[in-house]
């Protein structure tokens, strides 16, 4: 197929491609300021809009579950945007009353729309109402979290620390149910819970991802991996779930074309 964006390639690095939930669109956003909808058909990808977000290189954008709205975080801001698709207004959301962060970078969307998670420095993670964004409570781990991920059905996170420890939290309750080690892992890189709700998947900076089952990862300290992927020689910076289960991507950021199926 023709790239997705080629009506309007990116000046600067890609950080964020998504497509939507219930459209033929996918979004970019990257280190250029700007966040582009392209929709896709496989011969043009025509461009459908680019919103420009001035002194923003976005780390991060993700659709919400409605896709109504896009959410883009910065490399070294506090505030973070949010873009109404239907009323095409761009919202700065300035500060989070409560979240005291000098950068708001990474964060993940509960998959039935309602909550936030925001990963602040020292370990805490901040849950925000979808609706609102405004705080509603706020967890800490030992340590420092690198990556976070919500159950298929929104009532537990899953965090995942530099120290290669994964604590698991009760959303409803905002208390933590569990806590294990995931084996061999020097430093915890990215995080990742199956569709289905069976497998968790936890990739470090060796470059080893670790498939756990779920059951496992809520009852035992030392659980033993299910399977480790070893192949990737640099740090597993992403791993996510086809929606079937079936397949588990594995990518590294640090190396070109570091991405293994399996």
């Amino acid at each position: 197929c023709l790239p997705a964006n080629q009506e309007r390639f990116a000046q600067g690095k890609l950080v964020t491609v998504q497509f939507h939930p219930s459209a033929q669109v996918v979004m970019t956003a990257g280190h250029d300021r700007s966040v582009s909808l392209f929709q896709v058909d496989g011969i043009k990808n025509p461009r459908i809009q680019s919103i420009y977000l001035e002194r923003f290189p976005v780390y991060k954008a993700r659709f919400s579950v409605d896709g109504e709205q896009v959410i883009a975080t910065g490399t070294h801001h506090r505030m973070f945007f949010v873009y109404d698709m239907m009323g095409g207004s761009i919202i700065p959301i300035e500060k989070v009353r409560g979240v005291e962060e000098r950068f708001l970078k990474n964060f993940e969307l509960a998959p039935d729309g309602s909550f936030m998670l925001l990963t602040g420095t020292s370990g805490y993670l901040h849950l925000l109402s979808m609706k609102t964004k405004e705080l509603i409570s706020t967890m800490k781990v030992n340590g420092r979290c690198t990556a976070t991920a919500f159950t298929p059905d929104s009532t537990k996170i899953y965090s995942y620390t530099k120290e290669g420890e994964v604590f698991i939290w009760d959303v409803r309750s905002r208390k933590c149910l569990h806590k294990f080690e995931d084996e061999g892992s020097l430093e915890g890189k990215c995080i990742a819970v199956s569709k289905n709700n069976q497998y968790v998947a936890c990739g470090s900076a060796s470059g080893v991802v670790n498939l756990y089952t779920t059951d496992v990862c809520l009852k035992q300290n030392y659980p033993k991996p299910v399977k480790a992927i070893m192949n990737l020689v640099t740090s597993a910076t992403c791993v996510t779930f086809n929606p079937t289960t079936e397949i588990l991507a594995v990518a590294s950021s640090e190396t070109d074309e570091a991405v293994k199926l399996v």
